[in-house]
């Protein structure tokens, strides 16, 4: 099977970045699934990691961690899918990723492509989907009837993650208010159901104040949580709930954290595929609900941009994108030669 990837870290324009390679096509055994792959998303995690480093692969690794396709072997253990099925999902960390004809996915992380989605459409999904699901249902836990009315911040509310977040935000009933500083980002954000776009290039607080509000209910930091550290323990309400999907580089105070006993927490979306936990099929789940709300016309597609064919130098164009930080939205890459 032809594949897209790479023996050395390095940076993007270096020639061999990656690399227009073919292998075996691997078997379905077990609870896996062998699909074959029509379309997948690129996103920052593909770029952190094949970002430079010392490592030289002896085989191929292959990135990606977002994709559409279709069913074409089944392990002898597979219970939720058949040959044939049109399925979507973000796989697993530890395992190849999707620059492939073929991937083997087990079937607890897949859900059923929405039926009212084209194949790149459903392809810019999972990952961010994902992402965004479990933090504001499995790691805040809001609630969609009990907390209707409250407030939540996203900083950088035009990326993928905060695309889709705003929207199951509003979905549950929240008054959404995200960043954003550009004028398309701005427009994106409220296309995506943001009730208020405030400016992360100026502090935060004030301009809370200005829509009325004295703080919010609930953060999720999406970006560079050191330099939103101080800004959230201020704008967070007491016994309020901060979760984000950066990780601190430094130390910071938890003074006010303390003070307001606000929950703070992060997420992962590759911790319950990479820890084996007993509850991996809850993104199973979380898949097929979206599914059904994306069909329903709650939810609709994030992508924005879509590059053709799947091969090295347009996965390293679609890197270039990312990395150029001015991204809006998703990037899907269709279609082998």
């Amino acid at each position: 099977m032809k594949i897209v990837g790479l023996y050395k870290y390095l940076p993007i324009e270096a020639e061999e970045s990656f690399l227009d390679l073919t292998c075996e096509t691997p078997k379905a055994s077990g609870h896996d699934l062998l699909v074959q792959i029509q379309a997948i998303s690129v996103n920052p995690v593909d770029t952190k990691l094949r970002a430079p480093k010392d490592t030289v692969e002896e085989t191929p690794r292959i990135l990606g961690w977002d994709a559409v396709g279709i069913v074409t072997e089944i392990g002898d253990a597979v219970e939720l899918f058949q040959v044939g099925d049109a399925v979507y999902y973000a796989g697993d960390v530890t395992r190849p990723g999707s620059y492939a004809e073929f991937q083997l996915v087990d079937e607890h992380l897949v859900g059923a492509k929405p039926a009212n989605l084209s194949i790149e459409e459903a392809a810019a999904m999972p990952l961010t989907l994902i992402t965004a699901w479990e933090a504001l249902f499995d790691r805040i836990r809001i609630n969609p009837d009990a907390d209707a009315g409250k407030s939540l911040l996203i900083i950088n509310g035009s990326g993928g993650v905060g695309s889709i977040a705003t929207q199951l935000a509003a979905w549950a009933g929240l008054e959404v208010i995200t960043t954003a500083s550009r004028d398309e980002t701005v427009a994106w954000a409220k296309q995506q159901g943001a009730t208020h776009v405030i400016n992360h290039r100026e502090p935060l607080l004030p301009q809370l104040k200005g829509l009325g509000f004295d703080g919010v209910d609930y953060i999720l930091c999406l970006h560079n949580t050191d330099a939103y550290w101080d800004a959230m323990q201020e704008i967070i309400l007491p016994q309020g709930h901060i979760c984000s999907i950066v990780e601190l580089q430094n130390p910071v105070s938890m003074s006010l954290i303390k003070d307001k006993s606000v929950t703070v927490s992060y997420e992962f979306m590759f911790t319950r595929s990479k820890y084996n936990t007993i509850d991996k099929v809850r993104q199973h789940d979380i898949l097929t609900k979206a599914a059904q709300l994306f069909e329903a016309g709650f939810l609709k597609s994030t992508l924005n941009q879509t590059l053709t064919p799947i091969n090295a130098t347009t996965i390293k164009e679609a890197h270039r994108i990312l990395e150029s930080g001015k991204s809006i939205g998703k990037l899907v890459v269709k279609g082998f030669d």
